[in-house]
């Protein structure tokens, strides 16, 4: 399968997309058509396991890699030792209607593992498939989450590293322990005095500049992403799609061919676009429920079809979602302007001088006929986390709990009552101090750490403190890299010597 650029200046094979993450115009990697997956092959899916499904969803994705290969890759991702639960990703049922699917039982306990465990072993295939000798070198954003699972999977693989921007203060406590703390010969952390987007705008740039590649190929390596700009982060997100699909039929809580919604908590659209390209290859979805935080830039473009970035920038309790450059709603683009990249480079370039552009009322219409948006401020957050404890005991994070907020809201206004897949995006102790507070009330955690706070969730809830968490206080702070965003470059590069 050939991988085109949505802005029309790249044509790539899927090992190189995965291997060069970007393409040299600026443009993301999309794939040249939507294999299909109907339903008489859907169905031999059923009862198969999380890596089963997980090598026959990407294979017709990855043509360039041998079913050996990708299947080698699949196992070792989600190898027993490295999860929590067998299932990889377990669906927990809320309500008759409502379920929950848990992407957050990897080692960073974030829905990251599930494409940062494979990304590696298809970048180290990818390397040897086209001959690349440099050191493949990772840069990325991250806005909390992605920066860990990226360290976390690809520490001590032979022939990489890894280099994590994070906006400095603006992550929880236990985030940014994740990624001072990490081990690894081959490990960079740096902290940017600004938010995510400044982040991700610098990095995107060092991609962009053939000075800055220069310098890395004199230093024998070749930049790629981690971010969900590389299609290898976008594609393993696909699968849980599919999985969390054929489990509800298994258990007989869905028919097969029923249409089912699912509500993603985003900020920079890729997981609910892995959701759009699994309804593309024929997985019945109707509606995707787009999730935002009071940075609801994408709510508004839902809403209006005008995508506009001027705005206030707010610091949440949802911090992996305070964004307001969402990079994948390009792909999404990209599709609905007939996958004509002159018209994607168009909004893209009103986008870097205006800070917005418009797609149109025709437009608009059809991306509205699959996308439903809503959002909720952290007060609502917070009301959101309270009420589901109290009636189903059940403790969402910060994130989980905007996409719940947003499910009864689409409810109570449409008053579609399909079945509706809730994306836990995180595990609740990432943000202990948001989720005590939110359950006991802010007086009542005033004084206590992350690790305090921690200790009494685990009291409230009944669910053991992971030992990412309770062991985090014990780690050594290795990374202590602190920059202006003008200075990501030069930091980079002093790290990286």
């Amino acid at each position: 399968m050939s991988f085109f650029s949505t802005r029309g200046g790249a044509c790539a094979t899927t090992s190189q997309a995965i291997l060069w993450g970007l393409a040299k115009d600026g443009g993301l990697f999309v794939p040249s058509m939507f294999p299909k997956i109907p339903l008489d092959r859907l169905a031999l899916l059923e009862g198969k396991s999380y890596q089963e499904q997980a090598a026959r969803v990407l294979r017709d994705y990855m043509e360039d890699y041998s079913i050996a290969e990708i299947e080698e890759a699949v196992n070792a991702a989600y190898s027993a030792d490295a999860w929590d639960d067998p299932a990889i990703a377990p669906v927990r049922r809320l309500t008759e209607d409502s379920f929950v699917l848990e992407l957050f039982h990897g080692p960073t306990l974030a829905f990251k593992d599930i494409a940062l465990k494979l990304l590696p072993h298809t970048i180290r295939q990818a390397a040897q498939k086209n001959d690349e000798q440099r050191e493949v070198s990772i840069l990325v954003a991250t806005s909390g989450d992605t920066g860990k699972a990226a360290l976390e999977g690809f520490k001590d693989v032979p022939g990489t590293s890894c280099s994590v921007f994070y906006p400095y203060g603006g992550v929880s406590r236990v985030q940014e322990l994740q990624m001072v703390t990490t081990g690894g010969d081959n490990t960079h952390v740096i902290g940017v005095k600004g938010n995510f987007d400044d982040a991700q705008t610098g990095v995107k740039k060092l991609f962009g500049s053939e000075a800055f590649h220069q310098k890395m190929n004199a230093q024998g390596k070749l930049p790629s992403s981690a971010n969900s700009i590389n299609f290898g982060r976008l594609a393993p997100q696909i699968v849980y799609y599919f999985t969390t699909y054929t489990d509800l039929v298994s258990r007989n809580l869905i028919r097969m061919g029923q249409e089912i919604n699912f509500v993603v908590p985003t900020g920079n659209f890729g997981d609910i676009l892995a959701g759009y390209y699994a309804k593309r290859m024929g997985l019945p979805i109707r509606r995707l429920i787009c999730a935002s935080n009071r940075n609801n830039v994408l709510t508004d473009f839902f809403e209006t079809g005008t995508y506009y970035t001027h705005r206030t920038f707010f610091k949440t309790m949802s911090p992996s979602m305070d964004i307001l450059v969402s990079s994948n709603l390009e792909r999404l683009l990209y599709e609905y302007a007939d996958r004509d990249p002159a018209v994607v480079k168009g909004w893209m370039q009103q986008l870097k001088e205006c800070g917005s552009f418009s797609i149109g009322a025709q437009r608009l219409e059809e991306i509205r006929k699959t996308f439903w948006a809503d959002y909720a401020d952290d007060t609502m957050t917070a009301e959101e986390i309270r009420r589901v404890h109290e009636r189903y005991s059940y403790v969402m994070d910060p994130h989980t709990a905007v996409a719940s907020r947003a499910l009864q809201n689409y409810r109570l206004k449409t008053g579609d009552r399909a079945p509706a897949v809730i994306l836990a995006t995180a595990s609740p102790y990432k943000f202990s101090e948001d989720v005590l507070a939110s359950l006991l009330g802010k007086e009542a955690v005033a004084g206590m750490d992350a690790f305090a706070c921690a200790e009494k969730l685990q009291e409230i809830s009944g669910v053991p403190i992971p030992k990412q968490v309770s062991q985090l206080g014990q780690l050594p702070i290795r990374h202590k890299t602190v920059c202006e965003v003008e200075g990501m470059e030069e930091a980079l590069l002093g790290e990286l010597k």
